[in-house]
């Protein structure tokens, strides 16, 4: 499928990995919206790639995932701007209170982790059904789920019980309305990052940096263009392909309990 032209929203667009793949969308030809929280940095995103992309549609709404009326709101707005969301990205999402073990996390965390990782992707994907891909009858659209290898194996470090709770939820998520969407041409997605060098893992340990060097140790992380390559490579498809789930992580990452902490030492 060509990218040219097509309208895509995506979540958590204002940093990382969000940003990365607004970026390399835009190099396709895809006209945007740009959801986040930060209305400043999406004001900054935007005004950057359209001065690059001077001849696409790029427009952004500022709005919590975690907060239905809002979102619902926001993207009735972009489908008036925009018209038909031909490709959602489902992208946002955050990790908070690690190494803390459950009981030791804080109420508010819990809640924001939840509220975001889960409430936010069923927030935001029912929106966009209802007020633009099934609008055209049987329904047309991609809906790609920004998950995580980590929703498939029991993470090895204390402080992920939530976190990985969440991701196992939005695997089981894309799988379910993937059959449910049966008799559409609607598509469903899951991108399963690994290690990722983005502010997620650095807000995932309070920003410690002595833990976050500790976890990125002895091996070259991804960084937030790698998954939106991945991204792209998914999208491009043509439509009797689905390319349903992708791992992409970092080769020292063997599995969620594996990394190859001599990586760095080699030539490669």
């Amino acid at each position: 499928m060509g990218l040219e032209g097509k309208n895509v929203l995506i979540t958590g667009a204002s940093m990382g990995i969000g940003e990365a793949i607004a970026t390399s969308l835009a190099a396709q030809g895809a006209n945007l919206v740009l959801l986040s929280r930060s209305e400043r940095n999406l004001a900054t995103l935007a005004n950057k790639l359209s001065l690059t992309h001077g001849n696409l549609k790029i427009i952004y709404r500022a709005a919590d995932v975690g907060d239905f009326e809002s979102v619902d709101k926001a993207i009735a707005s972009a489908v008036d701007a925009m018209g038909h969301i031909d490709i959602l990205i489902n992208n946002a999402g955050l990790a908070l209170g690690a190494p803390a073990t459950f009981p030791e996390l804080k109420i508010q965390d819990i809640m924001t982790m939840a509220n975001t990782n889960v409430n936010g992707m069923m927030f935001v994907t029912h929106s966009v059904l209802n007020r633009s891909m099934m609008k055209e009858k049987p329904g047309k659209g991609t809906i790609l789920n920004i998950t995580s290898v980590t929703g498939l194996e029991v993470p090895p470090f204390p402080g992920e019980a939530v976190y990985h709770a969440s991701k196992a939820f939005q695997e089981a998520f894309t799988n379910s309305i993937r059959n449910e969407l049966v008799e559409t041409n609607i598509k469903v997605l899951a991108l399963r990052p690994g290690v990722v060098t983005t502010n997620f893992h650095a807000q995932r340990v309070g920003h410690d940096k002595e833990k976050y060097d500790s976890f990125i140790e002895g091996y070259d992380p991804l960084v937030s263009d790698d998954v939106a390559q991945a991204a792209v490579y998914m999208l491009h498809q043509p439509a009797h392909v689905s390319i349903k789930a992708l791992d992409v992580v970092p080769t020292a990452q063997r599995s969620l309990n594996v990394f190859d902490r001599k990586w760095a030492e080699r030539d490669h």
